[in-house]
């Protein structure tokens, strides 16, 4: 449950480095008017810049420019604006030197629940401070709690997927992934996810073929909602190699897809999943040719702008591996 926007390091140094003219130019107006983030559109973008600095800087270890976007946003909005305290939690986690630290401000957001159990930036941050402190358990009953109250709270299904897969619970996992494309079902990212989780739990159990088959559909549907989705592609071209799982698997995982294997008695078979993909061998043989056609473009293009993303990366091994074998 990151607060901070999504950046590449050359995005957060670059955000960084025009936070002190972005401060300069923008000089305190003297008048402290307390008003939510929404109002007062116009301004919007100035008031989320400040955001988007306090996160750049505490990231690039520029603490003094971060308190004093910080303090922007608290002379603006009020110290006791929700959002605003949530921020300033990010802010002495940053600053905390030690895990005793930690805990007193893990007892801070505790009194602050106490008296306003409802505030919903400072119940996330105390998950992330659990999580931080590898209170794993006391971080998922937050979760559960928070969700209980807040059933399409998107990021909160995403963070308690991710604790249950820290702790492989992978069913656990995917239905909280499953949850979040009832609110959003178009989200190319979470199918792609889902398609993670299932082909990972799949090594658990003694059949993995139809978990691998509804992998395929998951990340199927990513590139279907996103063409070019690198993590869509990169799991179709995962999951046909099956470089996990091994030859025989993924042998498997074909002849399941082309309707010449029935699944096994207890797997969750034919009767209740008849939706599965059922594709010619030809077809699957298409889909990871696709897959790897596509990869291996985005990996020239990326060569080109000198983009070097972890996900260009695991793009790059895998690729390698395959020409290697």
């Amino acid at each position: 449950m990151n607060s901070s926007t999504s950046q590449s390091h050359e995005q957060t140094l670059a955000a960084s480095q025009h936070a002190a003219e972005h401060l300069q130019k923008h000089a305190p107006t003297g008048t402290l008017l307390q008003a939510p983030f929404s109002s007062q559109p116009a301004s919007l973008e100035l008031w989320s810049s400040y955001e988007t600095y306090l996160f750049s800087c505490l990231r690039t270890g520029d603490d003094k420019a971060a308190h004093l976007c910080l303090e922007k946003l608290v002379h603006r909005f009020g110290a006791n604006n929700d959002r605003v305290m949530g921020l300033h939690g990010i802010y002495q986690e940053a600053m905390a030197e030690g895990e005793s630290a930690l805990e007193r401000i893990l007892q801070e957001y505790c009194d602050i629940l106490a008296e306003d159990p409802s505030n919903i930036p400072i119940i996330k941050r105390r998950v992330v401070l659990l999580r931080g402190l590898s209170r794993i358990s006391d971080a998922i009953e937050a979760l559960v709690d928070l969700l209980g109250a807040s059933p399409t709270d998107i990021e909160a299904w995403a963070e308690l997927s991710d604790l249950y897969m820290s702790q492989r619970m992978f069913p656990q996992a995917a239905f909280c992934q499953e949850e979040i494309l009832l609110v959003a079902p178009n989200a190319w990212n979470t199918h792609a996810r889902l398609g993670e989780i299932l082909y990972i739990s799949a090594a658990s159990i003694s059949d993995p073929a139809p978990m691998l088959t509804e992998s395929v559909r998951r990340f199927c549907r990513s590139i279907e909602l996103c063409d070019g989705y690198i993590r869509g592609y990169y799991g179709l071209k995962v999951r046909f190699e099956d470089v996990d799982l091994g030859q025989k698997a993924a042998t498997r995982l074909r002849e399941e897809l082309a309707g010449k294997r029935k699944f096994a008695p207890g797997s969750g078979g034919s009767s209740d999943r008849e939706e599965l993909l059922v594709l010619p061998v030809q077809m699957v043989d298409k889909l990871c040719a696709k897959a790897e056609s596509v990869l291996a473009d985005i990996v020239q293009q990326a060569r080109k702008s000198e983009t070097r993303s972890s996900e260009i990366i695991a793009v790059m091994e895998l690729l390698n591996a395959n020409q290697s074998s």
